[in-house]
């Protein structure tokens, strides 16, 4: 991948497609092709054919999803296995027609079996039943994979998918029921001013959380050294407590109200760090720290999200 490259991002208007786009941009890269919703629905094979038949491809970075929190994965679990399913085939199976050098599959550390060893190694895959909260959205993650191997296996195409702890910052969906832990609780604490905030199950599961920025370095640091439908996890190397990170978020947009915990509401994964050594092992490593990414991703909110 040189900076004359035809470089397709789907899913460029969200949190890691924004971010890919950004980073691509900065090391001038100069031939980024995307499209928006409107223009172009991923979920029709049809469309997808066409916009691949109409534009020169040489690399794609897979970030389009259906995303969301535990409430939004159980809640609409059959749109997001569909939907999710169909992005991937159709990106997929176009980027081989049309004869794509190499295709780069956005995942989440939830493709990993519930009680899977921790650190959690790529080897996990499958060993195990998923949590039943997001099931739906790591089925379909987990179907991506297998085809990116099938189609290496049989046609010789040339793949990876990346698979990153949780993440967060610029273009996140701040939505209060269908939005990931950070962006829920930054909106949360922001809008209670000094009213009790409720955050659902103990406060105890442990999570890893990576800033954005630092997951667009590692896709592009991956897309140039794999290429054999390998499975690679990215990680922060930070793990930390719901309670602490929502202590941390209280403390960071100066809320001084109580924060209760609603124990009936599911917890999801007790703890989930990445085992991320492929990657570090070739010299990546993240850069930004947790406090330092929440001080960044607050000031986004304050600045694009409610002004």
């Amino acid at each position: 991948m040189h900076k004359e490259s035809y470089i397709y991002i789907a899913g460029h208007n969200g949190l890691v497609g924004s971010a890919i786009f950004r980073e691509l941009k900065r090391r001038g890269f100069k031939n980024i092709i995307t499209a928006n919703r409107c223009d172009l629905d991923l979920i029709n094979s049809t469309k997808v054919s066409e916009f691949f038949s109409e534009n020169k491809i040489e690399y794609v970075f897979d970030a389009a999803a259906r995303v969301g929190g535990i409430k939004a994965n159980d809640t609409y679990s059959g749109e997001f296995i569909f939907q999710n399913t169909m992005i991937q085939t159709n990106l997929i199976h176009n980027s081989y027609l049309y004869k794509v050098k190499k295709f780069l599959l956005l995942g989440s550390v939830c493709i990993y079996p519930k009680f899977a060893p921790i650190p959690v190694k790529e080897a996990s895959l499958l060993c195990g039943e998923l949590e039943p909260t997001n099931e739906a959205y790591a089925i379909a993650k987990i179907h991506g994979i297998k085809m990116l191997q099938a189609y290496k296996k049989q046609y010789g195409f040339k793949g990876l998918a990346l698979m990153p702890c949780n993440l967060y910052g610029p273009n996140d969906n701040y939505h209060p029921d269908n939005s990931h832990v950070i962006p829920a609780l930054i909106r949360k604490f922001h809008e209670a001013k000094n009213g009790p905030v409720i955050c659902w199950g103990d406060g105890t599961p442990m999570r890893e959380f990576m800033y954005v920025d630092d997951l667009a370095d590692a896709a592009i640091f991956a897309m140039k050294r794999y290429e054999n439908a390998e499975l690679i996890n990215v990680g922060s190397g930070e793990d930390v407590s719901i309670k602490n990170l929502a202590e941390m978020i209280s403390e960071l947009t100066g809320y001084k109200g109580n924060i209760l915990w609603d124990k009936s509401k599911p917890n999801g994964t007790p703890k989930r760090p990445l085992d991320y050594s492929k990657l570090k092992l070739l010299g990546w490593e993240p850069k930004y720290k947790l406090r330092q990414g929440l001080e960044k991703a607050i000031n986004y909110f304050k600045k694009e999200i409610i002004n």
